[in-house]
């Protein structure tokens, strides 16, 4: 008897990635988490998962949240993490739990965390990329960290991830938030809800992937040298305090900004670009806040002799590097996405104000409005420079302010 055509259908769709997105808002944490549950699984149309991804906003109670999204997940893997905001499908979000569930025959996923960031970042990081190696053997492919930026060194906690997968390996994830309240974040893994934390998922099996990373910022000052700096604090330009430079190119009075608010309106136009060996693409440190000496505390680690430029940005150079991130993941795919998984700086979100749905709109222009995404706004993104995943050896994972990383699966 033969395999007629609708049944080879059915049989090519069960061989398929399929996923599904929910969303959930209101102000009990546990039927939130149901229901943004329910809601993904409704989209997936199929009764089980092999992977839920949980993003919520901290003004929920974190464990009774994940509590609510395993009650109907039941023991599939989950990983995730508390956010600065939310994205779907339907834009950004804010005070909401976003859930994606992936089912696929195709795909192995395993997931590791690492804990005490704020002891030893780079062991943290190891710790979670070794369990899922462990799990995974030679057969990974891919893998996503979601981490804990404000208890430690997130370029260390990635370091430690390398360490374990190789030093050109594809790479990336989000730096958790809370909100813009720069206390406590969260990460999520199965039951667990952690801090201070990194959780790796790592990807093995038949399917396709592809990266898209950019930030749209120039260069508004000639190259300058970070004469003394310490971890994410830079405390001398060209051997006079960091502040300085602000005040020469942008002025003492739109400087003395810096000094009094936690990133800053300025802050957010004009971040440090930081020169990398081997690549054109700037990395991006968001100015956080100065000390009374005058030190500037960044979003990431600015090495003591790094070579640095104050750069510029506005709200139409950012929403069209995200077309350019969303084109590149698309040409590197090279087929229609089943999934994408979006880290965008919370910096960008705060630039771009009433204009963020436009920042996801124009992303969704390219890549399709109907493909599952998920994400959130992060304190940093970890992502190989302008997003490189099919030249292994310009494949270099890195840590990111105000920038835009997109991930996507395919078949």
């Amino acid at each position: 008897m033969g395999i007629d055509n609708n049944d080879l259908l059915a049989f090519n769709e069960s061989m398929a990635i399929t996923a599904g997105v929910g969303s959930g808002q209101g102000n009990d944490a546990y039927e939130v988490g149901v229901n943004a549950c329910k809601n993904a699984f409704d989209q997936l149309g199929q009764p089980d998962a092999d992977l839920v991804i949980v993003f919520s906003s901290v003004v929920y109670d974190q464990k009774k949240v994940i509590e609510g999204v395993r009650s109907v997940s039941k023991n599939a893997l989950l990983v995730g993490s508390s956010t600065a905001g939310e994205i779907t499908n339907n834009g950004p979000a804010k005070k909401s739990v976003v859930v994606m569930v992936i089912k696929s025959d195709q795909i192995t996923f395993a997931a590791g965390a690492g804990n005490d960031i704020k002891t030893d970042a780079k062991k943290a990081g190891h710790d979670a990329a070794d369990q899922v190696k462990k799990q995974l053997g030679d057969k990974l492919k891919t893998f996503i960290l979601l981490t804990d930026t404000l208890s430690g060194n997130g370029s260390e906690v990635l370091r430690g991830v390398l360490d374990v997968v190789g030093q050109h390996f594809p790479v990336v994830g989000g730096g958790s938030g809370d909100d813009a309240q720069y206390k406590q974040t969260f990460q999520y893994f199965n039951n667990d809800v952690l801090s201070g934390s990194a959780v790796g998922l790592g990807l093995a099996g038949s399917f396709k992937f592809s990266m898209g990373v950019k930030h749209g910022w120039v260069s508004l000052s000639p190259v300058l040298k970070v004469t003394k700096s310490s971890g994410a604090i830079v405390q001398e330009i060209d051997g006079n305090p960091a502040i300085e430079v602000y005040e020469k190119y942008l002025g003492t009075e739109r400087a003395q900004q810096l000094k009094e608010t936690v990133l800053a309106k300025l802050a957010l136009s004009y971040p440090l670009g930081m020169q990398v060996e081997g690549s054109d693409e700037l990395l991006l440190r968001a100015p956080f806040f100065v000390d009374k000496q005058g030190s500037i505390t960044c979003g990431g680690e600015v090495p003591q002799g790094s070579e640095v430029r104050i750069m510029v940005g506005s709200s139409k150079e950012a929403i069209e590097a995200a077309k350019q991130a969303a084109q590149k993941l698309l040409d590197q795919l090279g087929s229609k996405p089943k999934a994408i998984l979006l880290f965008n700086c919370h910096v960008r979100d705060k630039l771009l104000g009433p204009k963020a749905k436009e920042e996801i709109d124009a992303m969704q222009e390219i890549i399709g409005k109907d493909v599952p995404l998920i994400g959130f706004y992060t304190y940093a993104e970890q992502a190989p420079l302008a997003g490189e995943v099919r030249n292994i050896e310009r494949c270099n994972p890195s840590l990111h302010n105000e920038t835009v990383a997109m991930f996507a699966l395919g078949e």
